[in-house]
């Protein structure tokens, strides 16, 4: 007996799909036909386009510019994307200067964010500058590094006993009664310094006051450098 074979049925390609017979004489009715692509593909992004630019000429003003060519935002928008052009004042536009239109391409914004972010880390990296109080404590801590600065050897121990001993801590100190100030060269400030000492020795950097702390404490420190090896190896008048 012959064996009964199993018909596999042929599949129908995706095309031979879309066309269905009603029956022996009956009317064809073509269904749609499936396309090669899926239909979950996304379709592919437009690239974006360039902002547009206008060239100003006589008589324009930006309100004008920002109702003729629909910028949204108004003039307000059209002053802030062109700022770097027309400056601080929008008023100031003249026949030639070429604006932009719309908002920035993205190139351009990633260049600005690129700058602002470059500015901020610049920014971030400056160290902050040193503060002193307006007290004998600041004006000492101050005068060590200006002097550390200049190689100006002393301690804040050895300048707070000498200023003590000097002038009891007053930056405004006057001896008016001994010889160099009979000789007309009276000794001022912190640490009793002459004016000819204090003009030789002067600290740059610091004030030509020498009533002014900070100067006349680095002007007698240098000099004691000089003449004693430190103002800690000054133990009485100097």
């Amino acid at each position: 007996m012959p064996a009964k074979g199993k018909h596999r049925r042929p599949k129908s390609s995706p095309l031979s799909r879309g066309i269905a017979v009603a029956g022996t004489g009956g009317a064809v009715l073509a269904l749609p036909v499936l396309g090669a692509t899926s239909a979950g593909a996304a379709p592919a992004a437009k690239p974006a386009a360039a902002p547009k630019t206008y060239v100003v000429v006589a008589g324009d003003t930006l309100s004008k510019i920002a109702r003729e060519h629909s910028v949204s935002g108004g003039w307000k928008k059209l002053y802030q994307d062109n700022r770097g052009a027309l400056g601080d004042d929008p008023k100031l536009i003249h026949p030639g200067l070429e604006l932009t239109l719309g908002t920035k391409g993205p190139a351009e914004r990633a260049d600005r964010s690129e700058r602002d972010d470059a500015s901020a880390a610049k920014t971030a990296a400056a160290p902050a500058k040193k503060t002193y109080t307006d007290d004998l404590d600041g004006w000492i801590r101050e005068s060590l590094d200006i002097m550390a600065q200049h190689g100006i050897p002393g301690s804040y121990e050895g300048i707070h006993r000498n200023v003590m001993r000097e002038s009891s801590g007053n930056p405004l100190a006057i001896n008016n009664w001994d010889s160099n100030a009979v000789a007309g060269t009276p000794s001022k400030g912190l640490l009793q310094v002459i004016g000819p000492t204090f003009a030789a020795y002067h600290v740059p950097g610091t004030s030509l006051d020498s009533f002014d702390p900070v100067a006349n404490i680095t002007a007698a420190c240098n000099y004691a450098a000089d003449r004693y090896g430190s103002i800690d190896n000054v133990n009485g008048p100097y």
